[in-house]
């Protein structure tokens, strides 16, 4: 297999875990209640009514689980929010696709994908702040940005080999006309 081959495989590679991190991370916005229920039970706490939560881990799930039951009861129209979110992660992983093709030609979205990362953070500590979500849950949210930042940034530096090998008329850095 030569160089060109080898990084194309590679860039298809981590563009895949990707899309599937998105897929995936879409997804879990769905099932929302069945997630909270499913975690409080692993953590042996005993649901929104009865819980003596030990921890601040276990009072902020007894906490999302007893908000959760009760917007879905009262408001569930609500959660058509969640469902939108799942909606935008699931698009998308649909355009990274156009980078999976043709990396060298889409190199823009690597670009736009690290950015997107980047802009997690404030958001996340923002909009967390002003919500009362706890600074350590606001971590784990912005994880996910900072995790997806490895695998584009590699991509981007694979691309820019890429485009060198195949001698591409535009390379990633040198911009559109």
């Amino acid at each position: 297999m030569n160089n060109e081959q080898q990084l194309l495989r590679r860039i298809r590679a981590l563009t895949l875990l990707v899309i599937a991190g998105l897929v995936i991370s879409g997804a879990t916005a769905i099932p929302v209640e069945t997630e909270v229920n499913l975690l409080a039970s692993m953590l042996g706490l005993s649901g929104p009514e009865g819980a003596q939560p030990a921890g601040v881990l276990a009072e902020w799930i007894i906490r999302a689980q007893t908000g959760v039951h009760a917007m879905n009861a009262k408001y569930p129209f609500i959660a058509y929010g969640g469902d939108w979110l799942a909606f935008g992660h699931f698009a998308i992983a649909i355009v990274f696709i156009g980078a999976w093709r043709d990396p060298v030609r889409n190199a823009w979205l690597f670009d736009f994908g690290l950015i997107v990362s980047a802009l997690v953070l404030p958001y996340a500590f923002g909009f967390g702040a002003w919500r009362g979500i706890p600074v350590w849950w606001r971590l784990i949210d912005c994880s996910f940005g900072v995790g997806c930042v490895i695998p584009l940034w590699i991509c981007r530096r694979y691309v820019m080999a890429l485009a060198r090998l195949t001698g591409a008329a535009e390379t990633p850095t040198k911009g559109r006309r």
